[in-house]
């Protein structure tokens, strides 16, 4: 992480500050580990510490551009903001056969995924997350989108109970304005869908998890008007 804080283009001019949390540079780097320990991709090529380098000032690049669109006098990556990297890391790394059937893409986000479960996981181990989950069990939803100022973000989260004490678990200082509230509040839904307790859509709307189907269907029952083959080659019916 001390490479890629001391080579990453961060700090910039234009007046407008970029505080990135902790908790969404331990996601950029964790996914630089990842990549290398997964058989889709080719141990031989290997991953380059530019990976996360790259990442985390694209994730900077789309927080700024989400603060000035809103009006915000700073701005700060959330998690969700490492899916604006995706050509990126693609580019990043080579790809196994097994690697190539899933696609590049495809890949990168299971990845990202998989970083942002490990890192949630750590921070949150032993922290009751029920009251949130089960806030979307009985039926609540959370329509999100990468453009959503932090206002917007904090007024839609303050209807699901508990959500904001959650938030605050991700090391929220007193007092922190709204765009590093809205971030945390970010990497919580993020955790929880990645720890499958929740789902979320290609569009970002965070729904209850989805359950998996029951494996093999009952076979019909045989009406009692079917017909009945006969060894003659007659048909038999009951009435």
């Amino acid at each position: 992480m001390a490479i890629t804080t001391q080579e990453a283009w961060i700090e910039r001019s234009g007046g407008l500050a970029v505080e990135i949390p902790a908790y969404v540079r331990e996601v950029v780097e964790e996914i630089a580990f990842q990549a290398r320990a997964d058989r889709k991709v080719d141990k031989r090529s290997g991953v380059s510490q530019r990976l996360p380098i790259t990442t985390i000032e694209l994730v900077a690049s789309n927080a700024e551009r989400r603060a000035l669109a809103n009006g915000e006098p700073v701005a700060v990556p959330r998690v969700t903001d490492v899916y604006a990297a995706l050509p990126s890391i693609t580019g990043k790394f080579e790809l196994e056969y097994e690697g190539e059937l899933r696609g590049a893409e495809q890949v990168a986000r299971d990845l990202i995924h998989s970083a942002v479960g490990n890192i949630f996981t750590g921070m949150f181990d032993g922290t009751d997350t029920r009251a949130v989950v089960e806030w979307f069990d009985l039926g609540g939803s959370l329509q999100l989108s990468d453009t959503s100022s932090a206002d917007e973000v904090i007024a839609q989260a303050r209807g699901v109970q508990g959500l904001r004490e959650l938030a605050e678990h991700a090391g929220l200082a007193p007092g922190a304005p709204a765009p590093s509230v809205a971030s945390a509040i970010d990497f919580v839904l993020e955790g929880l869908y990645a720890q499958r307790k929740i789902s979320r859509s290609e569009d970002r709307r965070y729904a209850a998890a989805e359950t998996a189907p029951r494996r093999g269907a009952r076979r019909e029952e045989q009406q009692i008007d079917d017909p009945i083959p006969l060894p003659s080659g007659k048909k038999k019916y009951y009435n």
